[in-house]
């Protein structure tokens, strides 16, 4: 339990800056993503790019902890300043234990209350307790492969082939997104800042077209 933080820390102290999953959770596979991708993005290069972007997102974030409190918890914190500062709305935070049914609950309430998109924090790691990303995959129509596959690989470039162990997903629910970002602090401003803050209104105009 409190895998978040304990994970956060295991990682952190093992020299890997982002920490918990910013071993594995950054491993973006930069080809398939630029590859799949692209061709999603190729489709909207011809003269309406961003015509179908959603310029205001809402956003739920969810930290699943049992050792973190909404008045403490970091990584969730570096997230909605992220999507803030990029023009997004953070409509609702929660926080749940790492329990499988918890989770998948707690992200079925937010987007029943309406969010476009929900950013998990925490328990993506291969640690038993590490069940976020088990929660969580059930739920989607359509993965998003890319965000993992890039997120690792922004991963190996700061901590080498340890990137390799983190489980950081994405994919669609009907025709909202949902991201699940790593616990530590450095990992979840990567994903946050470099991946999902600057791409997510075009990824949900994608989704919706």
């Amino acid at each position: 339990m409190g895998h978040d933080h304990d994970e956060t820390t295991s990682h952190d102290e093992a020299g890997h800056s982002h920490g918990e999953h910013e071993h594995g959770e950054h491993d973006h596979d930069h080809g398939e993503h630029d590859g799949g991708h692209d061709h999603s993005h190729g489709e909207h290069t011809h003269g309406d790019h961003h015509a179908h972007d959603a310029e205001r997102v809402a956003i739920g974030v969810l930290t699943v902890s049992t050792s973190r409190t909404l008045d403490d918890d970091p990584a969730g914190d570096i997230i909605a300043t992220a999507c803030e500062d990029a023009g997004h709305e953070i409509a609702e935070r929660r926080l749940v234990a790492d329990e499988v049914d918890a989770i998948e609950d707690a992200v079925a309430a937010l987007l029943d209350d309406g969010v476009d998109v929900v950013l998990t924090t925490g328990g993506t790691g291969l640690t038993p307790d590490d069940v976020t990303v088990d929660a969580i995959e059930p739920l989607f129509d359509r993965p998003v492969p890319g965000f993992g596959e890039l997120f690792r690989w922004l991963s190996y470039e700061e901590v080498g082939p340890m990137a390799m162990a983190s489980r950081a997903t994405a994919g669609v629910v009907d025709d909202r997104l949902v991201f699940c970002l790593p616990g530590s602090e450095n990992a979840a401003r990567t994903g946050a800042e470099k991946l999902v803050a600057p791409a997510v209104g075009h990824l949900l105009g994608l989704v919706r077209r």
